[in-house]
C-alpha cells in the first residue's frame, strides 16, 4: 500500500541507503522509483495513459498524475482534453493554451504482485545503469594512468584484477612474458582503455605497453614529474629490453643521470617492476643522427646518413660493431627504429661503398641505355644529382647548362629525349599492366604508380586482397640473419625508394578497403 505513512517514509530511507551504498546521487534513485511506480500504474489505469509520479523528497508522499494535451476536439480521452474540461479540473489551467500539457490527479492504489514486480525491475535496472555510468565516469579519467589492484583470478591466460569497486582485465598479450602471476598478488598496470559495454564498462590494463614504463619513470623521477625532464619516446620488448629517450628542459640537468639515480636506485625500481627488463636511457637531440648513435649503444657508430623526407637513416659502422648494433635477433636495431620512428639501415663501410658504387652505375647505365648517351655524359649527370630520367624531363635547359660541357642545344636535346622516353615507357607500362591481368581495385589503389603495378604483377600480386596481405618489409626490403650471416632481403618495391611509413600507409589503406566490413 503506497498510501501508508510507513511505506512512504520507507521509500525515502531505501533511496538514501542505496545512494550511499552505490555512491549514486539520491535524486537519481528517487527518479528511478518514480519511473518504476509510473510503469506499474499503467497496469492499473491502462497502457495508453501517460503517467507521471512525483515523490515528495521530504515526507515521501506519492502523487500520481495523468498527462493530458489540450486540444480543441479530443480523439483519445486517455491522452487529450478540451480547455474547458482542463479548467474544470483545476482553475489554474485557465492560463493554458491549445497544445500545452496538464496534469490530472489520479487516486492512489494498492500494488498487486505483478505491478510491484514491474516497479522493482524498472528501479533495479535504472540503479544498475546509474552505477555503470558512475563507474565509467570514475575510470575514464584514469585512462593513461597506472592503476593498482589485487589479482582476482586467471582465465585462459588473461588476468582479472579487482580494483575495489570494479574489475579490470589484463589480456594475455598485454602481460610481461614468463611473468609469474597468481591470485591474491597486488599488481600495477597501465590503464590502456575504458570502454562502454552492454554489461557495463570494461577496463583494459597493460603491463607490456611502453607507456607503462614511462609512467613508472614519472613516479620514480621527480624531475620528470615536475616537468624539468621530458620523455620524448620509448620502445619495449617486454620482459627483455627497453629504450627510453629523455630531454632536459632545464639545460643544467643531466637527464640520463637523473633517470638512473644515485647508484642506479631510480632505474632499478623500474627494472624490478618490469621483472628485470634491461632499460637503455638515451639522451635526446634535435639531430636524429646523434640520437641513433646513442640508441644503438654499445655499438660505436662511424657516421649516419640522414634522409628526413623519407625518414630513413643509413648507419655506417665497423664490422666488429655490426653484431652489437643489430643485437640478439635484431632486438637492438628494432627498438631503436621504434624509438626514433625512422627506418634504420645498418651497414659496414664496405657495404656502404659497394652500395654507392652500384647505385651510381645503375643510374649511369639507365641514362646511357634509354637516352642514348655516352658513358661520360651519363656519369656527369649522375654526379650532378640527376637520378632518374624524370629528373631530366622536368628540368629546365638553363639548369642543365650549368653543368660543365653541356651547351644549350645539348640540354634541350636531353630534355626532349627524356620526354619521348617517358611517353613510350608509360604506353608500354599500360600495356604490360593489362597483359599481367591486374584487377581494377589494385590498379586504382591510391599511391601505387604504374611502375609499381608492373612490379607487383610480375610477383603475382594481382588483387587488392593480395596487396593487403603483405607486410611493409616485403615492399621495402629488410635484413635477416641466415646461418649466422646478415643477409639483405630485397623488397618488391625497393627500387622505387619507398619508405617504411609510405609502405605501411599503402598496406593499411588497402586493408581498410578490403576488411572494412
Amino acid at each position: 500500500m503506497l498510501n501508508k505513512r510507513a511505506d512512504k517514509l520507507e521509500l525515502i530511507r531505501i533511496a538514501e541507503a542505496v545512494a550511499l551504498e552505490k555512491s549514486i546521487d539520491k535524486e537519481l534513485i528517487i527518479n528511478s522509483m518514480e519511473t518504476g511506480i509510473a510503469k506499474a500504474a499503467k497496469s492499473k489505469f491502462g497502457q495508453d495513459n501517460e503517467i507521471k509520479v512525483i515523490i515528495n523528497r521530504d515526507n515521501g508522499d506519492i502523487a500520481l498524475y495523468r498527462k493530458l494535451i489540450i486540444v480543441e476536439k479530443p480523439e483519445n480521452n486517455n491522452t487529450e482534453i478540451t480547455l474547458n474540461d482542463a479548467i474544470s479540473l483545476n482553475q489554474e489551467n485557465k492560463n493554458k493554451k491549445i497544445g500545452e500539457e496538464i496534469l490530472q490527479p489520479l487516486p492512489s492504489f494498492d500494488f498487486g504482485r505483478i505491478a510491484a514486480q514491474t516497479a522493482k525491475q524498472v528501479i533495479s535496472f535504472n540503479v544498475r545503469e546509474a552505477e555503470r555510468e558512475r563507474q565509467y565516469n570514475d575510470f575514464i579519467d584514469k585512462k593513461d594512468t597506472i592503476l593498482s589492484g589485487i589479482v582476482k583470478r586467471l582465465e585462459f591466460g588473461n588476468v582479472i584484477v579487482d580494483l575495489g569497486r570494479t574489475e579490470s582485465i589484463i589480456q594475455k598479450n598485454e602481460m610481461i612474458p614468463r611473468e609469474n602471476i597468481k591470485a591474491g598478488d597486488r599488481i600495477k598496470a597501465y590503464c590502456l582503455d575504458v570502454r562502454r559495454e552492454p554489461r557495463g564498462q570494461q577496463i583494459f590494463l597493460s603491463r607490456a605497453h611502453p607507456k607503462f614504463m614511462e609512467k613508472l619513470f614519472i613516479h620514480e623521477v621527480p624531475e620528470i614529474y615536475d616537468g624539468l625532464i621530458e620523455i620524448k619516446s620509448s620502445s619495449r620488448d617486454p620482459g627483455s629490453r627497453a629504450k627510453i629517450c629523455v630531454k632536459a628542459v632545464d639545460t643544467s640537468l643531466d637527464p640520463v643521470g637523473a633517470c638512473v639515480g644515485m647508484r642506479g636506485s631510480r632505474v632499478q625500481a623500474v627494472v624490478n617492476e618490469l621483472q628485470g627488463e634491461k632499460i637503455d636511457i638515451v639522451n635526446w637531440s634535435e639531430d636524429p643522427a646523434i640520437v641513433v648513435a646513442n640508441a644503438l649503444s654499445p655499438a660505436e657508430v662511424q657516421r649516419v646518413n640522414v634522409n628526413n623526407e623519407e625518414k630513413k637513416l643509413d648507419v655506417i659502422l665497423s664490422e666488429e660493431n655490426l653484431s652489437k648494433a643489430i643485437g640478439r635477433r635484431g632486438q637492438n636495431v628494432r627498438l631503436a627504429t621504434k624509438l626514433l620512428n625512422y627506418e634504420i639501415n645498418i651497414m659496414t663501410d664496405e657495404e656502404d661503398s659497394e652500395r654507392r658504387q652500384l647505385e651510381f652505375k645503375e643510374k649511369t647505365d639507365n641514362f646511357v641505355k634509354n637516352l642514348e648517351l655516352d658513358e661520360t655524359l651519363g656519369q656527369l649527370l649522375v654526379a650532378e644529382g640527376y637520378s632518374t630520367i624524370d629528373d631530366i624531363k622536368d628540368s629546365a635547359p638553363d639548369l642543365l647548362t650549368k653543368i660543365e660541357g653541356i651547351e644549350i642545344d645539348t640540354a634541350k636535346e636531353l630534355i626532349e629525349r627524356a620526354k619521348e622516353f617517358y611517353q613510350k615507357d608509360q604506353k608500354e607500362i599500360a600495356n604490360k599492366i593489362k597483359d599481367l591481368g591486374l584487377e581494377n581495385d589494385l590498379i586504382d589503389h591510391e599511391g601505387l604508380t604504374p611502375g609499381m603495378l608492373v612490379t607487383l604483377g610480375e610477383k603475382k600480386i594481382l588483387t587488392l586482397i593480395d596487396f593487403a596481405d603483405l607486410a611493409s618489409d616485403e615492399l621495402t626490403g629488410s635484413f635477416d640473419v641466415i646461418k649466422g650471416e646478415r643477409v639483405r632481403i630485397k623488397g618488391y618495391l625497393e627500387d622505387f625508394a619507398l619508405s617504411k611509413k609510405e609502405a605501411d600507409d599503402l598496406i593499411m589503406s588497402a586493408r581498410n578497403k578490403v576488411y572494412k566490413d
